[in-house]
C-alpha cells in the first residue's frame, strides 16, 4: 500500500515570534517612509515656515511611534532567531 506521507512542519513559538516582528517591523516602516513622503510634500509646496512648523508637528509623533515599531519588532526577529 504506497500512501503518501504528508510531514506536517512544526511550528515553533520563535518562527511565530520571527515573523510577528518581521510584520510589525514592516508596519513601523511604512510609517516611516509615510512620514518622510508627508515632510517631502511639505517642502516642496514651499509653506511659510508657521505653516511648515505645524506640520512638522504633526509629523513628529507619527514618526517616533512608527520608530518604536520598527526597532521593537525588530528587537523580536533577533530575540526569536537567537532563542530559537
Amino acid at each position: 500500500m504506497t500512501g503518501v506521507q504528508t510531514c506536517a512542519l512544526p511550528i515553533s513559538l520563535f518562527d511565530v515570534l520571527i515573523w510577528a516582528g518581521a510584520a510589525i517591523s514592516f508596519v513601523g516602516l511604512v510609517g516611516l517612509v509615510w512620514c518622510i513622503l508627508r515632510v517631502a510634500r511639505a517642502k516642496r509646496a514651499a509653506l511659510p515656515e508657521e505653516e511648515m512648523r505645524i506640520v512638522l508637528q504633526k509629523v513628529l509623533p507619527m514618526n517616533l511611534g512608527a520608530l518604536l515599531l520598527s526597532v521593537i519588532g525588530l528587537m523580536m526577529v533577533v530575540i526569536g532567531i537567537i532563542l530559537g
